[in-house]
């Protein structure tokens, strides 16, 4: 007994500040939260996130600093001095410099080592966070700056009246090409917000999945055949509950991409077949063909796996980003078999029956 008196005086203070630091952070989440609600405001996920942590940061690190400072003050030098190094690295987290780490001298303290370990993986992730916002920020620039500026430049090229008709006639064409490219970049992030956001939901109900394929096919028929490509179709009758519009927009981007990247004469197959309690859609080409290395980031936004796209064969770079998170929302799943040169194979692959946004199967009762 007289051994745990000590003991427990020695770990008290730093029970005490990890309960502050997870009390400030579900704080700052539920503040966040009925902010949000109160001003209408939806907002990705991964951006909540990053806001509800730098403010929970933020706060914890302006309380365990006054704490540091009123233990100084009175002459509670042990604990100030093991307390110093992470309420330092809390300020610079607070301050927005996420590359501190706090090194391993607190193994002998369990409590005290923990939460400077906590302290280490909150930097490192939000680090990540901010190389993948600074990413985004910057791709997302370069995609609507680099239309804006073949805008201004043909725009400028218009006042000079020396111009013949025909050249007038090919610049106010290349203005046309670079806005519709930007409005259906700011359409695909919108799009993808849409999809990313914590209110995003399907929408599932019976339908023929052949069907839909089939059609979209069809509409596409003026641009396989104007490449002279020999398109294989084998669609078995499937019959499947999901959200017919979202899926739409899936099959219509591998449709598209297998057309445009493979060239005249070449191969395209789509395959529709029903594997057990779930479908496999595969699409496989003759076309370009995608490097081991560019296969993992295929999904990412704006990664365009050639490099040699223009303005004017090249989307966003959103299609694939968009597919991938409908298809999780109908928790299924995409695989990619490809190579450079050879042709590319994508095959989806979903359950029979997705399930809406509360959980529940389409068609049947709530409860």
């Amino acid at each position: 007994m007289n051994r745990m008196g000590p003991r427990l005086l020695r770990t008290a203070p730093a029970i005490l500040v990890l309960a502050l630091i997870i009390g400030m952070f579900a704080l700052s989440f539920f503040l966040t939260a009925d902010l949000y609600r109160i001003i209408h405001l939806n907002l990705p996920a991964w951006l909540t996130q990053v806001i509800n942590s730098l403010l929970g940061l933020l706060v914890a690190g302006l309380i365990i600093s006054f704490s540091g400072w009123f233990a100084r003050s009175r002459g509670w030098i042990s604990w100030g001095n093991m307390f110093g190094p992470i309420i330092e690295a809390l300020e610079r987290i607070g301050a927005g410099d996420f590359s501190v780490k706090l090194d391993d001298r607190y193994r002998d303290h369990q409590i005290v080592g923990e939460l400077a370990s906590t302290v280490n993986r909150m930097a490192l992730d939000l680090d990540q966070m901010e190389s993948l916002r600074q990413e985004f920020v910057s791709n997302v620039s370069h995609e609507i700056q680099s239309p804006l500026t073949s805008i201004r430049g043909f725009a400028r090229a218009l006042e000079d009246d020396r111009l013949g008709a025909e050249e007038r006639h090919h610049y106010l064409s290349i203005i046309e090409e670079e806005s519709t490219r930007l409005s259906r970049l700011t359409e695909g992030l919108l799009r993808l917000a849409s999809l990313e956001s914590d209110r995003a939901r399907i929408a599932p109900s019976p339908y023929s999945l052949d069907r839909q394929i089939r059609d979209l096919i069809l509409a596409c028929e003026p641009q396989w055949r104007e490449k002279e490509i020999e398109l294989g179709v084998t669609l078995e009758e499937v019959e499947i509950t999901a959200d017919e519009d979202l899926l739409s927009e899936v099959w219509t981007n591998f449709i598209h991409n297998s057309i445009k990247f493979t060239p005249r004469g070449g191969k395209v197959r789509v395959d529709l077949r029903r594997r057990d309690r779930q479908i496999e859609f595969k699409i496989t080409d003759t076309g370009i063909g995608i490097s081991e290395e560019d296969q993992r980031r295929v999904f990412e936004r704006f990664f365009k796996a050639d490099k040699s796209r223009t303005a004017s064969n090249g989307g966003s770079g959103l299609g694939l980003a968009i597919a991938e998170k409908i298809v999780e929302m109908h928790q299924g799943r995409i695989e990619l078999m490809s190579k450079l040169g050879e042709g590319t194979t994508f095959t989806v692959l979903l359950p029979l029956v997705a399930k809406d946004g509360a959980g529940r199967v389409a068609g049947l009762p709530s409860g």
